[in-house]
């Protein structure tokens, strides 16, 4: 447990190095964090804190730089959240107002805006298809041997495919289809549809094989569709100076090249808490030097996916959480 001198010394070694990314100094501390401590007394404490491993020593400088503990410590305690001004606010307000018609348009938008505010990469993917529940079936007829099928789910995702047959169909039969899908499938979370649709429908419908076989296929594939995953501001990373390392720059681009790689990380932590991986803590080997921050969102309940940020361990904690609590608070007042 820290005293509240060590506190209020480590939480300006964190700030100041995340400003800078130079290691701090006793002398800059006490001229420049109006700490009113004397040089000898911080340095003290910050010898204590590297003792007890909050922070960490360079070899070219007599300066400090946190370590994942003292950062870790930096999130949990000290930590100010309401790092966000006036103009970010009504920027974020103006973006999230925005009408979309898809519950991915509003995560994408969601997303866009967290990147262009705190100038960190993000990543976004929308809610799992195996955690939704089929709200309704339409199709549409578009001509003797087309159709449209828009799937819709409770968590507001829409699916849309073209489906072709083989032979003629009609008007008729596209509505006995609607209601034979609709009365079988709807309010069936997704998963449960990985059985035969044969065995839905086929007791029922006594249209051909030519007809039946390639809606059951292609609603299939349409709802087993891997999940998509949009990418915000990934050249903002570059300009920071951690990534003046050619291996950290070839690390931090073969993890957003790798799909399997980005949803585990997304997929990861706790519904509706914004979650902060640092550095060891990621479980991920390619992860290790990096920090994540994550936050599953919903609006009435319903899951809207997740957004992501990656960045250096030296990332702007406060400013990053704070934006997306913000707009965390701003999806949940949209109906």
């Amino acid at each position: 447990m820290l005293d509240d001198r060590k506190k209020k010394v480590l939480q300006a070694i964190v700030e100041e190095y995340i400003n800078t990314a130079e290691p701090v100094s006793s002398n800059l501390l006490a001229n420049n964090h109006g700490l009113n401590y004397s040089s000898a007394t911080i340095r003290n404490e910050m010898a204590d804190l590297e003792k007890n491993g909050y922070l960490d020593k360079t070899h070219t400088s007599s300066g400090r730089i946190p370590s994942e503990k003292g950062y870790r410590y930096y999130v949990d305690e000290l930590l100010k959240d309401d790092n966000i001004s006036r103009e970010e606010i009504k920027y974020i307000s103006s973006k999230l107002e925005t009408k979309v018609n898809e519950i991915e348009d509003l995560t994408k938008i969601a997303a866009t805006t967290i990147s262009e505010v705190t100038h960190y990469t993000t990543l976004s993917i929308g809610p799992k298809p195996e955690a939704q529940l089929i709200e309704e079936i339409k199709f549409v007829l578009l001509g003797s041997r087309m159709m449209l099928a828009v799937i819709l789910t409770d968590a507001g995702l829409v699916k849309e495919t073209i489906i072709k047959f083989d032979e003629d169909i009609n008007e008729k039969q596209v509505e006995t289809m609607n209601y034979m899908f609709n009365n079988k499938l709807k309010h069936q979370p997704i998963e449960t549809i990985n059985r035969p649709l044969e065995d839905y429908l086929y007791d029922e419908m006594t249209y051909s094989i030519n007809v039946i076989k390639p809606v059951i296929e292609q609603i299939k594939k349409v709802l087993e569709e891997d999940e998509k995953i949009y990418l915000e501001g990934a050249n903002k990373s570059f300009d920071l100076p951690e990534f003046n390392s050619l291996e950290v720059a070839k690390n931090f681009i073969n993890i957003l090249d790798t799909k399997e790689l980005v949803t585990d990380m997304l997929n990861t932590g706790f519904a509706e808490d914004i979650n902060v991986y640092i550095g060891e803590e990621n479980q991920k080997e390619e992860l290790k030097d990096f920090s994540v921050v994550t936050f599953k969102h919903k609006v009435n309940g319903k899951d809207l996916g997740t957004i992501g940020i990656i960045g250096p361990k030296r990332m702007d904690y406060s400013k990053v959480i704070s934006v997306m609590k913000y707009i965390n608070k701003k999806l949940k007042e949209i109906e």
